[in-house]
């Protein structure tokens, strides 16, 4: 089986490479293992993970990681935010200026891969947020949370108003864990666990349907055994 190593942006992401794309891609050769978490820089000489704060440590921790193991059949990727990216990612300003959030993601993309350099590095950046990936079916919220009919109603509406889950948007107010946490707040508090299992009672099949740069991105993961 080749290796796939994961940089998370954060606890949700880690869990959900481990618990959902872990068994799915082992059906196609690829094991994956534990993610590992994105570093945000260091404080007090001790270095802190999770989120995105700036870029260089990510960079850092990648291009570390990526000396670990020379193999070929070794592959890297990782599970970013597009809301909340810090402003020094590699290509933001020019990608910033496309009204295409499709197009602006893969910008991003190509450049994180071209400052990286190593051709089995595969980066993915999830529009616009782990959460995104929820709303593919709310319905599934019910999983966690049963006496939130109403709310997972409304979280249905909204999906209707929008081509794809991924077009959810990256405001302040407006991003998918913000739409979610103005109608179910225990989500936010729980995440890191929550979101994993709801995003498994979902299933993949139906998330790739309903997300094609994800699809993509999961497309590309299990052909890396007959690469």
């Amino acid at each position: 089986m080749v290796r796939l190593y994961v940089t998370a942006e954060g606890y949700t992401e880690q869990r959900f490479a481990v618990d959902v794309l872990g068994p799915h891609l082992a059906l196609y050769g690829v094991s994956v293992f534990k993610p590992r978490l994105a570093a945000l820089g260091k404080k007090k000489g001790r270095t802190h993970r999770g989120g995105l704060d700036t870029y260089l440590p990510v960079k850092n921790d990648i291009c570390r990681w990526l000396k670990q193991d020379r193999a070929a059949d070794a592959h890297f990727t990782t599970m970013f935010d597009l809301y909340g990216l810090p402003r020094d990612f590699p290509g933001y300003d020019k990608a910033s200026g496309k009204p295409d959030v499709f197009a602006r993601v893969v910008a991003l993309e190509a450049a994180l891969l071209e400052d990286i350099d190593d051709s089995r590095f595969i980066p993915y950046i999830q529009l616009h947020e782990f959460e995104a990936l929820l709303l593919s079916d709310p319905n599934a919220f019910a999983c966690r949370y049963p006496d939130h009919a109403r709310q997972i109603e409304r979280l249905e509406q909204l999906c209707a108003r929008f081509d794809s889950p991924e077009h959810i948007d990256d405001g302040q107010q407006s991003a998918p864990s913000k739409r979610i946490g103005e109608e179910i707040p225990e989500y936010i508090r729980a995440k890191p666990t929550a979101g994993p299992i709801i995003a498994a009672t979902i299933g993949l099949m139906t998330i790739r349907e309903k997300c094609p740069h994800f699809n993509d991105w999961l497309t590309r993961l299990e052909g890396l055994a007959n690469a």
